[in-house]
């Protein structure tokens, strides 16, 4: 009686067409959207962690960029400079089409900035200006230039 109960309900579930929830395309927006919650509340390790993650397993999304850019902003936050760098370098290598392109350039300026490497900062604060020339990053970049 078990078995005959047992392979009904199989032959019930597999029969059944599934609900999907979500959509394939929503399920990264939705992984994003957790992992930049926890950035929002200062929890910079997990969040990096979580970026770090969204790249590696979504790195042909069109947020991809935009959590390589926050895998080197978590860094900078946790004052890990050197790797800020790189993965700021990394969003402007692997994403050189990115809106994130920018302020990735800007920040890694900023994080050289923070490792008294004050030419290389210079030339990457000059670039923001001449490459983006009308953007928020740009005011930033001329800020730093006068100090």
């Amino acid at each position: 009686m078990r078995l005959l109960l047992f392979c009904l309900c199989l032959g019930f579930l597999l029969c059944t067409p599934v609900l999907a929830l979500d959509t394939p395309s929503d399920a990264p927006k939705r992984f994003y959207d957790r992992v930049m919650a926890e950035f929002q509340h200062k929890d910079y390790e997990a969040a990096l962690a979580g970026f770090r993650l969204f790249v590696e397993l979504h790195g042909q999304s069109p947020l991809a960029s935009s959590a390589l850019y926050w895998v080197g902003e978590c860094e900078y936050r946790l004052g890990r400079f050197p790797d800020a760098v790189r993965s700021f370098e990394d969003v402007i290598a692997r994403y050189p089409q990115s809106q994130k392109v920018a302020s990735a350039t800007l920040k890694k300026a900023m994080a050289y900035d923070k490792l008294r490497m004050k030419k290389e900062a210079r030339i990457l604060f000059e670039r923001v200006v001449v490459q983006f020339p009308r953007t928020p990053e740009a005011e930033a970049a001329k800020k730093a230039l006068r100090e």
